[in-house]
């Protein structure tokens, strides 16, 4: 058994090393190009590409259920245009610090604006540990970036992409632009919850399904999401703000920190768990009915057991 299996293992890590050659020159060669070309370059293959793929049947089934109202054609339209999003957000990968150029104190507008850095900076000076949630919005790396930049003692929570050559190259892009990374995984939330202790902050994505999450609703119907940053936010009582990124003509862009949220609370005073989720889920479901065509559809969202959704509904509307 042992010498079947070396081979193959071998036969893995060359294949991975080759790949990673692959993604660093694709990698380089958008650098060269600059993040303009770059990512109009990944917009155009993810519009072609996309709707070709399982994923984009995932994509149009979410649309119309968010709304139902759009013609067939009107959700079409916004699946591409999503794909769109996903395309040229994968092509400003290797520009990441590059786009980032927000400078306060310039007379000149850069690509990125940043609407609330006064939240950034409370956030950093108030000696307190605090929350960030965030979605797959635009380009949504960038909030990270902001706040190393700006000093913010930050822990990014990330999920790396499955392919391990991508997830690499890619780990290696975020440890050069951003503070502290996180990955998802068995025990990270022992380290999430050092990080907090420490008077550090969390930054976490939380628009993706979540098997053992509690039930929230989400554009009209139940999902379950990951309700770590509920239990963080009753454990340590400090601030939780959201920040998303909004992609604005001329290859620019727009980051907003909202101001600290008021959560629910039981009767005894602390913060309830599946409340706060479904109020962050809220400002989520804010953003995305905004700017619907820079969301990510394409991901299997709403995957609650049928049996739920009573019991679900009731819990939403009761907080």
């Amino acid at each position: 058994m042992q010498q079947s299996h070396r081979p193959r293992s071998l036969l893995s890590r060359l294949m991975e090393t080759v790949m990673v050659g692959v993604v660093r020159s694709v990698f380089a060669f958008s650098r060269a190009i600059g993040p303009e070309r770059s990512g109009a370059v990944g917009a155009a293959l993810a519009r072609t590409i996309g709707p070709l793929l399982k994923a984009h049947r995932t994509a149009l089934a979410n649309i119309r259920a968010a709304y139902p109202e759009k013609s067939e054609a009107e959700v079409k339209a916004l699946a591409r245009a999503a794909w769109e999003n996903l395309g040229r957000t994968g092509g400003e990968y290797p520009h990441l610090g590059q786009l980032f150029d927000f400078d306060p104190d310039s007379p000149v507008p850069g690509r990125t604006e940043v609407d609330g850095i006064e939240h950034f900076l409370s956030l950093r000076d108030d000696g307190r540990p605090g929350i960030v949630f965030s979605a797959h919005l635009a380009n949504w790396e960038l909030p990270a970036i902001c706040a190393a930049r700006f000093g913010l003692d930050t822990t990014a929570v990330f999920r790396a992409p499955n392919d391990p050559a991508i997830a690499r190259v890619i780990h290696e892009v975020r440890s050069e632009t951003m503070g502290n990374l996180e990955a998802a995984r068995q025990g990270a939330a022992f380290a999430m919850h050092g990080a907090l202790e420490k008077g550090g902050h969390l930054g976490m994505l939380i628009d993706q399904h979540f098997t053992r999450g509690v039930i929230v609703n989400f554009l009209g119907r139940p999902a379950l999401v990951n309700p770590i940053l509920g239990k963080f936010a009753r454990r340590f009582d400090c601030p939780v703000h959201g920040v998303r990124v909004i992609r604005l003509a001329g290859n620019r862009f727009r980051l907003q920190l909202t101001p600290p949220l008021d959560l629910p609370r039981d009767p005894d005073g602390q913060v309830n768990v599946q409340g706060a989720m479904q109020a962050m889920t809220s400002v989520v479901e804010s953003w995305v009915r905004e700017y619907p065509e820079q969301w990510l559809w394409m991901h299997r969202r709403w995957r609650v057991p049928a049996k739920s959704e009573p019991h679900v509904q009731g819990k939403v509307s009761s907080h």
